[in-house]
Order: structure tokens, then sequence, then C-alpha cells
């Protein structure tokens, strides 16, 4: 029994479950996850963000870039991401066993994202149902929909988004939009679409921001069947009672990101399974140290906290004497056009004092005070960039004209295909990005996982059913 009001709706030419697997990134879902969730009679989403690819003997092969140049490195990449979604796809389609849906995810930022959508499009026709898609604003989605014939979701956070997106393109495919995602930009996982009337610190109620968005929806007559899928913060279902059946929000669908990390089949490491049940109200920050410029959220680990150090030790300088700047830098940098206030200098020094010698200058007239050891890596990262993003501020690539963004590279950031990747595949969880949503305390809480319990995708399934 379906918790109270709780339907399935038709979705691919079948009935499903209104309940979605989000899709994470660089490894973090795949084909094991998402075709439980299907079997068990949901949407289940591969990931094809860099998704992995299997040798002869099925054993999941490195992305390794040994390509000189940046653009050929950017060419191994999509490769890599079309072989490793296409092959993540078929083996989801077959674990799924004709149940449920299988979906892809995609972010419109990540380089090459409409060469890599539409190579695995190409390459699994008939197995796909729906991309779902966000991460800036993917106008370009519903054409290429059209052109496979599959259907979209886009992924918004909020009613203008949608409207700007239905205007310019989606209205002219609009029988292939078969939902739309409101990720809650203060409560989802990952990169989160806060925008800049938005204050980060104050995180506004979903349903205003759903119901506002529905409102937007029947303006431009979008069909009543269309479903608004809720994203971010979703744990029982009991919660969201009041949205289900309401005729202010219409058809409204679930997706869970953060859950089903704990699963037998979800593909993440032991030790970043058992981190996820020692977290604290307060321990996943939103944070804006991300290359790709957007909002992010993760777990206040070592590896963030370097980050939110890294950022306080930071002086603004100009290259002539000026204002309140009337002293030079003596400590970290080479020449002498690094002017700054006497106050500046004295903290620069302490901080040099410390092992902070060395200084890096930021796009912002600023410098931060590093090691030389994370001088040393944080400049080899730099130089190994694979243009794993459309604009990357980490490394100042760009994947079209003429491949830079034209701005310095910002040491206050990180190459996070290398931590993605690192994390995913058994690296150390306090020295990597681990990307969670708000709700993830509720791990500890909730007596579903106590003893350790860890349940299958499909016990996870059955349990959020029940309004639990």
């Amino acid at each position: 029994m379906a918790f109270k009001g709780l339907s399935p709706i038709v979705y691919g030419g079948r009935e499903v479950w209104p309940l979605i697997e989000g899709g994470k990134g660089v490894s973090a879902t795949n084909h094991l996850s998402s075709g439980a969730w299907a079997a068990a009679g949901g949407i289940g989403t591969v990931s094809a963000v860099n998704a992995d690819s299997y040798d002869a003997e099925g054993k999941i092969v490195p992305q390794v870039y040994d390509q000189l140049t940046r653009k050929e490195r950017h060419e191994q990449l999509i490769r890599y991401a079309i072989d490793g979604a296409t092959e993540q796809v078929r083996r989801a389609y077959d674990v799924s066993n004709g149940k449920g849906a299988i979906n892809i995810n995609v972010l419109w930022e990540m380089g090459g994202a409409q060469q890599v959508l539409e190579g695995v499009l190409e390459r699994t026709r008939g197995l796909v149902t729906g991309v779902t898609c966000g991460a800036g604003m993917p106008y370009k989605l519903a054409e290429i929909a059209a052109r496979f014939n599959v259907s979209y979701l886009p992924i918004i956070s909020s009613a203008r988004a949608f409207r700007a997106l239905w205007k310019r393109s989606y209205h002219k495919v609009s029988d292939l939009m078969a939902a739309v995602v409101y990720e809650d930009p203060w409560l989802a996982g990952g990169h989160n679409g806060l925008s800049n009337a938005e204050d980060p610190t104050k995180p506004e109620d979903p349903y205003p921001r759903v119901k506002a968005l529905r409102e937007t929806m029947r303006k431009e007559g979008v069909s009543e069947d269309v479903p608004i899928v809720m994203a971010g913060g979703v744990w029982f279902l009991r919660e969201w009672e009041n949205w289900i059946d309401n005729p202010e929000l219409g058809k409204i669908a679930f997706q869970f990101g953060t859950r089903p990390l704990l699963t037998e089949e979800s593909p993440i490491p032991l030790q970043w399974k058992e981190m996820l049940r020692t977290i604290e109200p307060g321990d996943v920050l939103l944070h804006k140290f991300s290359p790709t410029g957007f909002y992010s959220s993760a777990v206040k680990n070592p590896f963030l906290w370097d980050l939110i150090h890294r950022s306080e030790r930071q002086i603004p300088y100009s290259k002539v004497e000026a204002g309140e700047h009337t002293v030079q830098l003596d400590v970290g940098i080479k020449g002498k056009n690094f002017w700054v206030t006497p106050k500046d200098r004295d903290r620069a020094r302490g901080w040099a004092a410390e092992g902070y010698t060395e200084a890096l200058k930021t796009p912002d007239d600023t410098v931060v005070f590093v090691t030389p050891e994370s001088r040393a890596e944080i400049r080899k990262d730099q130089a190994d960039c694979m243009g794993c993003l459309s604009h990357c501020g980490f490394s100042s690539w760009k994947d079209h004209d003429d491949y830079t963004t034209g701005r310095l590279a910002d040491p206050r950031s990180f190459c996070i295909q290398k931590t993605l990747q690192d994390i995913a595949h058994g690296g150390d969880v306090e020295q990597n990005l681990a990307f969670a949503g708000h709700a993830a305390y509720r791990f500890k809480q909730d007596p579903f996982y106590s003893n350790n319990f860890t349940p299958t995708v499909k016990q996870l399934v059955d349990r959020i059913l029940t309004g639990d």
C-alpha cells in the first residue's frame, strides 16, 4: 500500500511511481542503483557526467588523460563520457528488467555537454525514457530531445528561470516535456541554482515557490498532466502530505538524491557510506568555492575547511601606492608592486610565520596565502586541466572559441573533476569534496538505518512508499 494520495503516473508508456532517483554526478549514481530503482517501479537516473566504463574483465577503466594539450584532453574526456554513460544506460536497462523507467542526467555547464548528450542518446536509442538537465540554462535541451524522441525534464530553481526557458525554446517542443524539476537551491546536494537575488543564508519555504512555478506553467498553457518534481530536502513523504493531491500545486512527484546514497546497490565506497551515518545538523555547507561559479552543498570535512581557511588568508592589493595601500607587501610574493594596508602586511607576515609562505594572485586583485605544498598541488591541478566544465574558474578553461575565460585562474577554488573522481573510487572522504543534501543528518536520526542497517534499493523504495 502506498502512502495516502500517492498514485502511479504514466511515464514512457507505463505506470511508474512518482519517485525519482536523483542523478548524482561523477559515478555516485550508476547502473546498479538506477536499474534497481527502476526495477522497484520508480524512475532511475543514470548520471551521464563522467560515468565509468569497464574493461573486458568488468573492471572500471581509470580515466587517464595523457594528451599534451587541454583541448586534446577535453576531447578524451568527451569520449570517456559518451562511452561510460552508454555502458551505464545499457546495464541499467538490463537491471530494470522492463520495469519503471531509466532517465539520464547531464549538467548543462559540463564541458562538451551537448556533444556528450547527443553521443549517448545516439547510442542508446529505445533505452532512455528521458533526460534531466540543470546547472545553467539548457535552452537546447528541447530540440535535442525532439531529435531523439525522448522526454526532457528541465531542472530549475525558480518560476522565473522556467519562464525564460519556456519562452525561448520549450514551448516549441511542449509535448516532450515530461516534468519540471524544482530543485530547492538551499536544500539540494551538489550544485544549486541560487540566483543573485536570493540570500544563501536565508532559505525560503519551497511551497510558495512551487506554487508560483505552477501558476507560471498554467499561464503559459502547460498541460496539467506535467508534474512538478520536488527535489532537495525530501526524506519522509508524510512530511509532504499537504503537497499530494493539492489543486494549487497540481501533479507532484518527488526526487530523492541523498537517501539512495546509503543502499546496497549505491556505488559509492564504504568509507563514504559510513561517513553519511555520522553527519549532524549543520554539517552540510552551502558554499561558493566550486569552479563552476555556482553555489553547491557539501559536507564540512577537512577538504572544505581548507578552502574556507584559504579564503580567510586573503588580502587586497594595488599595483601602485593608493588610498590606504601605503606599504609594500614583503612576504609571499616576488616583485615590489604589491601595495597593501599596514594592517594587512602584518597579517601576511603572521601567516608566513605559520608556514603559509606563498601568496597566489586571484582574479579579484587579492592574494591568498598557502603552504608551498598547497601551492605545488594547485599549480599541478591547474596544469592538468582536462576541460570538464564549459567555463572553469579554477583553470580559466572554456570549451569553445579561444578556450580561455580571459580571467586569471582562481587559487581559491579546486579541480572538481579530480576530487569527485577520487572520492567516488575509494579516495579519502576527509580529503575530497563530499557532496550531500542538507537533510543528510537524518541518516543518524532515522530508525530505519539503526544498527548500521543498509537497505537494498527495493527496501528503500518500499519504505518511502509507506510515508517513512
